[in-house]
C-alpha cells in the first residue's frame, strides 16, 4: 500500500509571498509567474495537495525569475486530497483524478502555450504530477521534464522517454524507493541519445521538495538544492 507523506506537514508551509497571479490557461485556473513575453515556458504539475501549495508557488517564482513563464495549473478543480476525510481514502480520490486525465489536461495547457508562441516548454511533476510528466516525455509536445519524487512511474514509462529528463529521488522515500530510482537510471543508460540526470538526495523523504518545515534548516537546505537542480535542468535543456 502506498503511504503518501505529502500531507503530513500541512502547517509547515511558508507564508504565501507569491509574486504571480491566478488566471486561466488552457481552460484551467492556474498560478502564473514570470513574463508572458518570455521565450520559454515551464509547467509545474502539482502533487495531490494541488496548485495552491505556497512552497510550490515559490518554486514557480524562482524558475520565473530566471526568465521563464511558469504555469501551475489546477488540474483538481480545488478538489485536493484530504487525509482527514476517512470516507474518501486515497484510492477513492484517485478514481476521480487519474493520472491519465492529468496527461490530457496538461496537453490542453501545452497547446495553449504553443499558441502563445513559446519556443520551448518544460514540465516538472511532483508526486502525482511526476507520472503526468513522465508520460508527457514520450511525446514531442515538450522539450524537457523533471520528475520529483514521482509516484506510479513504471520502467516502461522511462523506456518511452524521448526528451531530456531529470529524476530527483529521496533516500528515505518508501513511495518511490531509491532502488526504483536506480532502476530508472539503468533504463536511461540504454538510451544514450536521451540526455538524463538522476540524483538521490540523502536524508530526505517523499515530498521534500515542496513539503518542509521552515524551522528545519536541514530540510530547507535540501529543498532549496532540489529547486536549483530543477532550474539548472531547464536552463540546460530549454535554452
Amino acid at each position: 500500500m502506498i503511504k503518501l507523506l505529502c500531507f503530513l506537514l500541512f502547517n509547515a508551509y511558508v507564508v504565501n509571498n507569491a509574486v504571480g497571479s491566478v488566471i486561466e490557461v488552457g481552460g484551467f485556473k492556474s498560478y502564473v509567474s514570470g513574463s508572458p513575453h518570455a521565450e520559454h515556458a515551464v509547467i509545474l504539475v502539482s502533487d495531490i495537495l494541488g496548485y495552491k501549495v505556497p512552497n510550490l508557488r515559490a518554486i514557480a517564482d524562482k524558475v520565473a525569475s530566471a526568465g521563464y513563464y511558469v504555469v501551475v495549473p489546477d488540474f483538481f478543480n480545488e478538489d485536493i486530497y484530504n487525509p482527514n476525510n476517512t470516507r474518501r481514502p486515497l484510492n477513492k480520490w484517485m478514481e476521480s483524478h487519474p493520472t491519465e486525465q492529468g496527461v490530457k489536461d496538461a496537453k490542453a495547457v501545452i497547446r495553449a502555450l504553443r499558441k502563445r508562441g513559446f519556443s520551448s516548454i518544460g514540465v516538472a511533476g511532483f508526486c502525482w504530477g511526476g507520472k503526468v510528466a513522465a508520460i508527457l516525455s514520450s511525446t514531442a509536445n515538450i522539450q524537457a521534464v523533471v520528475l520529483c519524487h514521482p509516484t506510479f512511474v513504471t520502467l516502461t514509462d522511462i523506456k518511452d522517454v524521448e526528451v531530456p529528463i531529470a529524476i530527483l529521488g529521496a533516500e528515505l522515500d518508501t513511495v518511490c524507493p531509491k532502488e526504483l530510482v536506480k532502476q530508472y537510471k539503468k533504463v536511461l543508460l540504454t538510451k544514450p541519445q536521451i540526455k538524463n540526470y538522476v540524483k538521490i538526495f540523502r536524508g530526505v523523504d517523499h515530498g521534500w521538495t515542496t513539503v518542509y518545515d521552515l524551522n528545519d534548516k536541514k530540510a530547507v537546505k535540501a529543498a532549496e538544492k532540489s529547486h536549483m537542480e530543477i532550474l539548472d535542468w531547464f536552463n540546460k535543456s530549454l535554452k
